[in-house]
């Protein structure tokens, strides 16, 4: 996450529209624009600010302009001293002029700082002051071709200046047009300027489509071209044409297509293409290019690596943030590396919103082709600057100290922001040393964002950690839920605990939502039908691969099917009518493994298979009966009768209810024919015992006499010691 970004803000006389830094000295920014012709109140000005205080910022020089002409469109300081700094301008001449065929749009000014320890407002011993600064306009030329159309429109839309070059000190310049009838860009040698303006190097033509934007690059580091070349770059709304030239150059440049925005497809929901919006040389062979989408659907930041014949390919594109539906401004500014750090460089990129937003990219590359590791990272996002539409944006430059880091104080870079709201805005972006701690002060450089793994890696590294961490919460849920019983076991969770650990967690799963009318909720197994199916089947798995622990595990088992029988009387219906068929066929494979597993403690055996049919036939009680009529055990038996062939090692279960005289329950449970059946079938009682186990019935709530004794044919009536028999046998 990026530090918090100090800003402070100041509110002109007039709309601005251009904004530039001193080169060799950020504490001082300028700044221009105004009403334009005629417009009563609003004036036109270039303001010099004092931006040495992150927290506040003054105005301490104003160059106020004629209201008889227009606005300053363009602005640019071509040279600093440390008591001035001279700007070049486009400023229109008067409508009067502008039709008499005279439009001095390119104009120069000197203005004079104040005294370094007065840049406060404040003189040596404290006091206030006031400074009024000196001005005076140096010279002002007309350098494009006299307009052609019927109304004067054309302005000197651009105004961009290299840095001077290190080996003879030559510094190239351009102006473009805008709204003229054809577009035009004029070159210049920026230290001859004169009351005349400029020499021009050069003059070539756009037609139709203005140049939207320019770049200039020297080639200082260059061995196989001439000393003080540069290479320019322009853009129309969809093409980028470069060249390179010299000052003094004998024959005029010839621009080569660098890029030409490609026609969307057949296939696409719009025939228009996205627009080119602004252009920065990040070095002579790359190129970023601001584009804004058509129909207002977003914009992208899109890199270019140019080749030696300045053909240029797209090596990487960046989509903004989904609420800027266009982009306005692009500044761009370079991180410089000492000569000992030569491996990776970062430029910082700043981009304005329609949303009156800034986002602040990093972008790390290698310092020269082939760009292979480029990295366009987004540092952080300042929304709402401004109230209304940002006009210019303009870094700071910065200089690496010659000192070590110890010895040097925090080091900063600033951004500069203007609107047509009268507003300026200076974020302050702290810098911080790179590598922190290295003992070789000559490999050190001061870096925005520090290096780190490019957002392909980042997102790859990001998605890998999440399927990890849903991989290892899926398998920690998944043996919970095992020892607490909810899931059939599929990792033998139950085995990883100890047995006072397991009693303690592992209770029957329950769910939160059954309503209870005492004071304490009734607790509801999620899926009754399969519980006592399933603790009878657990209790036979356990038989067959451990007889000597099989009573321990009928023992912690039973208590959970008991529990469920007597709270939840209401719920046993549903659960007992699917329970039954299971409870008696477990009993059966229970009762076959007691007798195969007689050596090994057969007495265990019976004495678990007993209490797990006794468990499993109370269900049908005076408490629970009336939830379970006794049609539907019948049901049960004739489906067997129907649906299932005897054999010799598995014959029919047969229904038997037996009637407990201590207790009064009733009491309902199968057995296999041929294994002994104790009791008769209600055809084969008396009439007195017929009418008593009818009496029984009808008292239990589980038999009325409008159904007939015809449902009750083929059921056994018989004593509990012979039900539980039978049950198990």
């Amino acid at each position: 996450m990026a530090p918090p970004v100090a800003s402070a803000k100041l509110t002109l006389s007039c709309p601005l529209y251009a904004s530039d830094f001193d080169p060799q000295d950020n504490n001082f920014l300028l700044v221009g624009g105004g009403g334009g012709e005629g417009r009563s109140g609003v004036g036109n000005k270039i303001a010099l600010i004092n931006t040495s205080r992150k927290q506040s910022i003054s105005n301490i020089v104003d160059i106020d302009l004629s209201r008889e002409e227009d606005s300053v469109t363009s602005l640019a300081i071509a040279s600093s001293t440390s008591s001035s700094v001279i700007a070049f301008a486009g400023i229109n001449s008067s409508e009067k002029d502008q039709i008499a065929g005279k439009n001095e749009h390119f104009r120069s000014f000197r203005l004079e700082y104040p005294p370094k320890k007065r840049t406060d407002g404040r003189d040596v011993d404290g006091g206030a002051q006031e400074y009024k600064g000196r001005t005076a306009p140096l010279g002002r030329a007309s350098l494009f071709k006299p307009s052609t159309g019927s109304k004067k429109e054309t302005y000197q839309r651009i105004t961009r200046l290299s840095r001077p070059c290190i080996v003879n000190g030559g510094q190239l310049g351009a102006i473009a047009t805008g709204l003229a009838p054809e577009g035009e860009i004029v070159l210049f040698d920026a230290k001859t300027n004169g009351p005349m303006g400029p020499w021009v190097e050069a003059r070539l033509s756009t037609g139709k489509g203005e140049a939207v934007d320019l770049d200039i690059i020297g080639l200082n580091d260059t061995e196989d071209v001439p000393p003080g070349t540069f290479t320019v770059a322009y853009c129309t709304d969809y093409v980028v044409h470069a060249f390179k030239m010299t000052l003094k150059q004998d024959r005029p440049p010839e621009p080569q297509y660098a890029y030409n925005e490609p026609h969307p497809d057949t296939f696409s929901s719009t025939s228009a293409r996205s627009k080119l919006r602004s252009l920065r040389f990040i070095t002579p062979s790359l190129l970023l290019m601001l584009q804004n989408r058509p129909d207002r659907q977003g914009a992208d930041l899109l890199l270019l690596e140019l080749s030696s014949h300045l053909n240029g390919r797209i090596i990487s594109r960046k989509s903004l943030h989904k609420g800027i539906k266009s982009a306005t401004a692009l500044s761009v500014t370079h991180l410089p590396s000492s000569a000992g750090s030569r491996h990776v460089s970062e430029h910082v990129v700043a981009v304005a919103g329609q949303d009156t937003s800034i986002s602040i990219f990093t972008l790390e590359h290698s310092p020269n082709p082939p760009f292979k590791s480029v990295k366009l990272r987004l540092h952080t996002r300042l929304p709402s600057v401004h109230p209304l539409q940002i006009t210019s944006l303009a870094f700071s430059t910065f200089v690496l100290p010659s000192e070590p880091e110890k010895s040097n104080p925090p080091q900063y870079l600033k951004l500069a922001s203007t609107s047509i709201a009268n507003t300026v805005v200076v974020h302050t972006l702290p810098l911080l040393p790179y590598p922190p701690s290295s003992p070789n002060s000559s490999r050190q450089r001061y870096v925005l964002t520090p290096p780190g793994r490019s957002e392909s890696t980042q997102m790859t590294f990001s998605i890998i950690v999440a399927t990890l961490v849903i991989a290892v919460s899926a398998f920690l849920l998944q043996a919970f839920v095992e020892i607490r019983g909810a899931s059939p076991e599929y990792l033998g969770a139950k085995g990883w605990l100890s047995q006072r650990i397991h009693d303690y967690i592992a209770v029957p799963y329950v769910l939160g939502d059954h309503t209870s009318t005492s004071s304490t909720p009734t607790v509801i197994p999620s899926a009754p039908s399969s519980s006592a199916s399933t603790a009878i089947s657990s209790l036979a798995d356990q038989l067959s691969s451990s007889p000597s622990s099989f009573q321990q595990q009928a023992t912690s088992t039973l208590p959970d099917i008991r529990r469920f029988v007597t709270d939840s009387p209401e719920k046993a219906k549903e659960a007992v009518s699917s329970a039954l068929d299971a409870a008696s066929s477990a009993a059966l494979e229970l009762n076959a493994a007691s007798q195969a597993y007689s050596a090994k403690g057969s007495s265990t055996v019976s004495g678990a298979a007993f209490a797990v049919s006794s468990e499993a036939s109370s269900v049908i009680s005076p408490a629970s009966t009336k939830y379970h009529h006794i049609r539907d055990l019948i049901s049960r038996h004739h489906h067997h009768r129907r649906h299932e062939t005897p054999s010799p090692g598995k014959p029919i279960p047969n229904m038997i209810v037996h009637h407990d005289e201590e207790s009064g329950h009733m009491k309902a449970g199968f057995h296999r024919e041929g294994s002994g059946e104790a009791g008769k079938k209600f055809e084969e009682l008396s009439h007195n015992e017929k009418e008593i186990w009818m009496e029984r019935l009808q008292k239990a709530g589980v038999w009325v006499k409008e159904e007939g004794e015809a449902v009750l044919k083929g059921v056994f009536f018989g004593g509990a010691a012979q039900l539980v028999g039978q049950a198990v046998g």
